[in-house]
C-alpha cells in the first residue's frame, strides 16, 4: 500500500513538474496538476493540501535527485580533475533537461520571499552543491592540481558559475550554445582553482 502510495505521490509530482514547464508556476492551478496526472483534483488534494505543497515536495524531490545523479557520476572518478570533469557532465546533462529545469527552478525562486519552507529547500539544495564542490577543491588541492586559498569562496563560485552560465545560456534561447556554455563553465572554474597541469 505503501509504495503504491508513494507512487501516486510521484505521479502528480511529476505532472506538476511537466504543467510548470509549459504553464509557468504562477499560472498552474491544482486542476492542472491533476489534469496532467490523469488524476481527479480529489485525488491531489488527499497527497498534498495545497498547490504550495505539491511545489514544496517536487523541488525538495527534484534538487535530492539532481544531487544523488551528481554524487554517484563524481564517485566513478578517481582524480579531482575527472570528478570535476562528471560534475559539469552531469549538471550540463542535456539541452532539453537543463531548459526544463531551469525554467521551473527560476519560476520557484520568485517565490523564495513568501514560502520559508521554499526557502530551506533551496538552501539544502545549495549546500549540497557545495558539498560537492568543497570535496573536489580538496581533493585537487591534496593532489597539488589546484591552488586555493579560500575553500569556502571557491566552493560557493563553482556553483554560481555554474548557475550562471546555464541561465545565460538559457536566456540566449539557442541550443546550439549548450556545448560552448558547458566549456566557458569548466574553463572559469579551472581559473579560479587556479589549475596546474
Amino acid at each position: 500500500m505503501a509504495k503504491k502510495a508513494e507512487q501516486r505521490r510521484n505521479q502528480i509530482l511529476k505532472a506538476a513538474f511537466q504543467a510548470a514547464v509549459e504553464k509557468g508556476y504562477e499560472s498552474v492551478t491544482l486542476q492542472d496538476i491533476a489534469d496532467y496526472a490523469d488524476v481527479s483534483k480529489g485525488v491531489t488534494n488527499y497527497y498534498f493540501k495545497n498547490k504550495a505543497d505539491v511545489f514544496a515536495h517536487l523541488f525538495e524531490w527534484i534538487t535530492n535527485r539532481i544531487y544523488e545523479k551528481e554524487s554517484a557520476s563524481i564517485d566513478k572518478m578517481e582524480t579531482a580533475i575527472e570528478k570535476l570533469e562528471a560534475y559539469i557532465n552531469q549538471v550540463f546533462i542535456s539541452p532539453e533537461e537543463n531548459k526544463a529545469f531551469y525554467r521551473v527552478y527560476l519560476d520557484f525562486l520568485a517565490q523564495i520571499n513568501n514560502n520559508d519552507q521554499y526557502k530551506e529547500i533551496n538552501q539544502q539544495f545549495y549546500e549540497n552543491c557545495w558539498s560537492i564542490g568543497r570535496d573536489i577543491i580538496k581533493q585537487g588541492i591534496e593532489e597539488k592540481v589546484f591552488k586555493v586559498d579560500h575553500i569556502e569562496q571557491a566552493t560557493i563560485s563553482i556553483r554560481f558559475i555554474i548557475d550562471g552560465s546555464l541561465i545565460q545560456w538559457l536566456m540566449r534561447d539557442d541550443d546550439s550554445l549548450h556545448g560552448y556554455y558547458r566549456t566557458l563553465c569548466h574553463n572559469s572554474i579551472l581559473q579560479i582553482l587556479n589549475f596546474k597541469m
